[in-house]
């Protein structure tokens, strides 16, 4: 009887594609995400579904793993360079969600613009006629300069979206022949000292860390918002957070931290102007499942001995085939 395929999720997937999942495969799912945890259970799988960050070493201990799936996009949970040295495939899920990060960021302006929460809270707290006035310093998106930093999947499909509203909007790419209609290729200093809104959405890389320094804030306009969903350590938080206690810079949103989970005494929580959420930009129910069916179906195809389009280190995919 031939053993079935062995899986391991770190976390759980949508409930409705497990058992499309389970019946071909064996599963298991980590109880918790600590690097002992994950190293005794990747031991003895096949496969591996990835929604937390793996222990750098972890592919020493996993002698028969084949194929890592990211539920998602971001490849900095995954050691992918020791992965291919071990001959394991790896595969993401670009764009999987792209709409709920861009949702998000709309999302997260209209909050620093509108204040609708502010309002909301002294509305009831004080009745209408102190809630009221709280919306003469809202300000609308429109015919405001929006400045993205990483033009891709999820870059391009906010500039579509802000263009819609009547946005001028800048981008800030490696590749700047390759910026939709209508989006203007800019130059760092350039984005950062024109934009009324910048939304970091780039990779983290050598070239990333670190982007937005104190003097990289200390260009943009005093009315201006950041909004992060890119990973923590694109911005240096310390600075961000002095812009925004020394009235600097008009508000920020971080969805994206240096350190996740965050502590209870970290010092963003006591920054002003400062919309804090727990890295959920692409987590909604439509893209949770998305995600899952797309993990299940590459992971699957993977094990059928299909190449998916989706493979980050195709060497290793290719040189596994029969000649």
């Amino acid at each position: 009887m031939t053993t079935r395929p062995r899986i391991l999720l770190t976390n759980p997937i949508h409930p409705e594609l497990l058992p499309v999942l389970e019946a071909r495969c064996e599963v298991v799912t980590a109880p918790d995400t600590g690097a002992a945890t994950l190293a005794r259970l990747v031991a003895d799988v096949d496969g591996l579904i990835v929604r937390a960050h793996l222990p750098p070493n972890i592919f020493d201990q996993a002698p028969r793993l084949r194929f890592v799936v990211r539920h998602g996009v971001g490849l900095d949970m995954i050691p992918v360079p020791a992965a291919t040295a071990r001959g394991i495939v790896v595969a993401n899920l670009p764009g999987s969600n792209s709409a709920a990060v861009v949702e998000y960021c709309f999302g997260a302006l209209l909050h620093l613009r509108r204040n609708l929460a502010g309002i909301d809270g002294r509305l009831r707290r004080d009745g209408w006629a102190a809630a009221r006035p709280m919306a003469d310093g809202g300000t609308e998106l429109g015919r405001t300069v929006l400045g993205i930093v990483g033009v891709g999947e999820i870059g391009r499909r906010l500039a579509g979206a802000a263009q819609g509203l009547g946005m001028r909007v800048l981008g800030l790419t490696r590749r700047p022949d390759s910026l939709p209609p209508g989006v203007e290729a800019a130059d760092k200093a350039t984005l950062f000292a024109q934009a009324d809104a910048v939304v970091l959405c780039c990779p983290l890389n050598d070239q990333t860390r670190g982007l937005v320094d104190a003097a990289t804030l200390a260009t943009m306009k005093p009315t201006a918002v950041l909004v992060n969903v890119s990973r923590g350590p694109v911005v240096e938080t310390e600075a961000l957070l002095a812009a925004l206690r020394a009235g600097r810079l008009a508000g920020a949103a971080l969805d994206v931290h240096d350190r996740q989970p965050l502590a209870a005494d970290e010092p963003v929580f006591e920054a002003p102007n400062l919309l804090l959420t727990p890295h959920v930009a692409g987590i909604t129910a439509t893209s949770m499942r998305g995600m899952s069916e797309g993990a299940v179906a590459t992971l699957l195809a993977l094990l059928d001995g299909e190449r998916p389009a989706n493979i980050v280190n195709p060497e290793v995919f290719l040189a596994a085939q029969p000649s």
